[in-house]
């Protein structure tokens, strides 16, 4: 007879659960110890490509998965308006140039000798007037013209000397070999303009085609070929292997064994082997445990948020927003 039976009826299904405890307890005891693993993910750091000039979106030269080395080829706008204004900037540059030039060879000899037969025309008419104007005096003189007659001669002498003066410091300055030191100065003055406005429509037109700055993933597009594309609006997204790193989250009490630079191990689910990295940032300040780690062992409610990121070519073996489980790396 069981021993059980010398109990009443309404205490025998309590001890018989108390019999039963220390086999729960045992196969409790069976079961794996914790991890202790810190939750994690992966974040990607994505190189944002865009023009600093608007226009409509004339070719895209890959496609959202493609592998790109840098100096590829990304996509084009349409640079109609960049190209005319570039070959504006290229006339006036010449322009400036032959004008500087211009001034520092002085008139051409035809040119002077234009100049020095019109100082002979002006000679003559000077001499002629100068004679008028003694004939004229005479018959004032005599009482035959008036003396307003005389006023008008004596007027037009006078401008014919004066235009002897002019032509005579014309031909003075066409015989100089260079231009005056201000002109020759305002004419290079404008030549260093028009260079830098070629500058700037060369670049204008540069900048309409956009090549990729780091060999990496083309992770998205946001444009499809004939948009409108405003000037400083990302066009696609890359994604190279050294800007992904591993962001995971360490309890409050355990954060003062990290440091940076310290050895850490990366484990993801079909990512094979464990990936080294190595801390490359801790918060300054601690937080609370952020809703997309989910994890039944690690419960403490203050945390830090840690970084660590792998070499380039392991980087690849990790995509972002993959859960990532980090330990630290054993010490050698």
């Amino acid at each position: 007879m069981s021993t059980l039976t010398h109990f009443p009826r309404r205490w025998r299904g309590g001890l018989a659960a108390l019999g039963a405890l220390p086999l729960v307890l045992g196969l409790a005891g069976c079961q794996p110890a914790a991890s202790a693993a810190w939750s994690g993910y992966v974040e990607g750091d994505y190189v944002y490509v865009a023009a600093p000039v608007a226009g409509t979106l004339t070719q895209l030269a890959v496609t959202q998965g493609q592998t790109v080395n840098a100096g590829a080829p990304l996509f084009q706008l349409d640079d109609v308006a960049a190209r005319a204004a570039r070959a504006q900037a290229d006339a006036q540059v010449q322009a400036a140039r032959a004008q500087a030039a211009n001034g520092q060879t002085g008139l051409r000899a035809p040119q002077i000798a234009v100049s020095r037969a019109q100082l002979a025309q002006a000679r003559a008419a000077a001499t002629l007037a100068d004679a008028e104007l003694r004939r004229q005096r005479t018959l004032v003189a005599q009482g035959f013209i008036s003396q307003s007659q005389l006023d008008n001669t004596t007027t037009a002498a006078r401008q014919a000397h004066d235009k002897v003066s002019e032509l005579e410091a014309a031909l003075k300055t066409a015989e100089q070999p260079t231009a005056r030191p201000a002109e020759l100065a305002a004419a290079q003055a404008n030549t260093q303009a028009a260079q830098e406005a070629q500058a700037q429509a060369a670049w204008r037109e540069q900048q309409a085609r956009q090549a990729a700055p780091a060999a990496g993933l083309v992770a998205d597009t946001f444009f499809r070929q004939g948009e409108y594309v405003p000037a400083g609006q990302p066009v696609l997204s890359l994604l190279p292997p050294d800007h992904r790193k591993a962001r995971f989250y360490v309890p409050e009490a355990l954060i003062g064994q990290l440091q940076v630079g310290q050895a850490v191990s990366l484990n993801c689910d079909g990512c094979g082997a464990p990936i080294a990295a190595r801390i490359t940032r801790i918060a300054p300040q601690a937080e609370y445990t952020p809703p997309v780690i989910y994890s039944n062992t690690q419960r403490s409610k203050l945390v830090f948020l840690v970084e660590a990121r792998p070499a380039p070519a392991d980087a690849l073996r990790l995509r972002p927003g993959q859960p990532l489980d980090v330990r630290p790396a054993a010490a050698r």
